[in-house]
């Protein structure tokens, strides 16, 4: 059969993740949105677009998100004190674990704090699950080590039989209440976090339960963290940049003269109006991805032979990959200054912020597979960003010390952004 030179967007060539990516995978994502293909990553889609669009879930998770961001402002406040270095990238990991778990399942892991020993333990064995499910792709012989249950295998093993303990019995409990809330109209039951709204539901597998939600676990968590990690980075090494974000958060809020603490500032001056007029912290965030997006390199499996726009063959089952990182790069995509950190160039004539094609500007996917969780991650960011911005400056102790990224699905800052001290202001 003659191929045909499409002249459309190519990624609705290459939808599928492949049995290659689905045998890795399964283990720790089982038939979740991000391991699977066909009907099942369709209705996975479609629930988690609606889920995504409702009001309730936006609103129950700026509720979380202005929580946590309270808890990790008062670790920086001590920090700023005592005048002690503090690793930023590690907080950010636990506050947006934190936060994407109460919203997944509607309760309070605080690994930020260690409260919930329970809740750190779960925290290691799925950071060590998704650093061992990662190493697949490199290891040659893991099936044979899992087949003996040796090394990493028996590492990733071990480590699953926690992350499915706790969760599963998240799953039984809050589904037990579920059914008490039935029986009993007097309880009331809330139906804010995702698992809540997934068990309204008939008959769910718990297995598949489990799945959908440890997706969006894994999907919240480092790329949300890693981001903001990079965007303190960012801004200590543009202090104007800095000013300017801070500058715009009091005049959004008309905080500009008030003497205010924390809880006051989100109780009476921080709200979705005021959040809406920060363009310019929109767009310092959407440039620090487009230099560091979360997801570095990203590939799919063409699923029909094909012939790319610049004439480029591709077979049924090759992998594609395409590079964010290296894309964010490009002169020929960005222009002269694609290397230099320019907020301004995603704002228009009145100082508006306007989105690039995601053809372009690829942080987040394009196609049929575009991130939904988008909005969502954008409103975490700002929130903890706006609050953290208005109370504190950023500064690195150790100015010249030249930052470099970890190798890893997601863009880590290597050892962590450990050289961090604040000033309160």
């Amino acid at each position: 059969m003659d191929k045909v030179i499409h002249n459309q967007n190519p990624s609705q060539f290459f939808t599928w993740q492949g049995w290659h990516n689905y045998s890795i995978l399964k283990d720790l994502l089982g038939d979740g949105i991000f391991s699977v293909d066909g009907d099942k990553w369709r209705e996975q889609r479609k629930l988690s677009s609606y889920e995504f669009s409702t009001r309730v879930l936006r609103d129950f998770s700026s509720v979380v998100f202005k929580q946590n961001v309270v808890k990790l402002a008062n670790i920086i406040s001590g920090s700023a004190i005592s005048n002690k270095p503090i690793d930023i990238q590690d907080l950010f990991m636990k506050a947006t674990l934190d936060s994407i778990f109460r919203v997944a399942f509607g309760v309070e892991l605080d690994t930020m704090c260690g409260s919930s020993e329970e809740g750190c333990k779960f925290s290691d064995a799925f950071d060590d699950a998704s650093a061992m499910t990662l190493w697949r792709y490199v290891d040659i012989s893991w099936k044979i080590k899992r087949a003996f249950n040796v090394g990493s295998e028996a590492k990733l093993k071990k480590s699953l039989r926690v992350v499915d303990d706790f969760v599963y019995k998240l799953i039984s409990s809050k589904s037990e209440k579920m059914h008490e809330s039935h029986a009993d109209p007097s309880l009331q039951w809330k139906k804010e976090d995702i698992l809540s709204r997934f068990l309204q539901f008939d008959e769910i597998n718990p297995k598949y339960l489990r799945d959908i939600i440890l997706n969006f676990i894994i999907a919240g968590k480092d790329t949300t963290a890693t981001t903001l990690s990079w965007y303190i980075y960012m801004l200590c090494k543009h202090p104007l940049v800095q000013e300017k974000v801070a500058k715009e958060i009091e005049d959004a809020t008309n905080s500009n003269d008030a003497v205010i603490n924390i809880f006051e500032f989100i109780a009476k001056f921080f709200s979705e109006e005021s959040m809406e007029k920060m363009h310019y912290l929109h767009a310092s965030l959407t440039e620090t991805l487009r230099l560091y997006p979360a997801v570095p390199v990203d590939a799919k499996i063409c699923f029909s032979d094909d012939t790319m726009p610049d004439g480029f063959s591709v077979k049924k089952g090759d992998m594609v990959s395409y590079q964010p990182y290296a894309m964010g790069r490009m002169k020929f995509i960005w222009g002269e200054d694609a290397e230099k950190y320019n907020p301004e160039r995603w704002l228009d004539e009145n100082g508006l912020f306007h989105l690039e094609s995601p053809f372009k500007f690829t942080a987040f996917q394009a196609g049929p597979r575009i991130c939904l969780g988008r909005e969502f991650a954008y409103r975490q960011m700002k929130i903890f960003s706006a609050v953290l911005l208005r109370f504190f400056t950023f500064k690195l102790s150790e100015e010249e010390k030249i930052v470099k990224y970890r190798t890893m699905i997601n863009l880590h800052i290597d050892g962590g952004l450990c050289y961090c001290r604040t000033q309160i202001m």
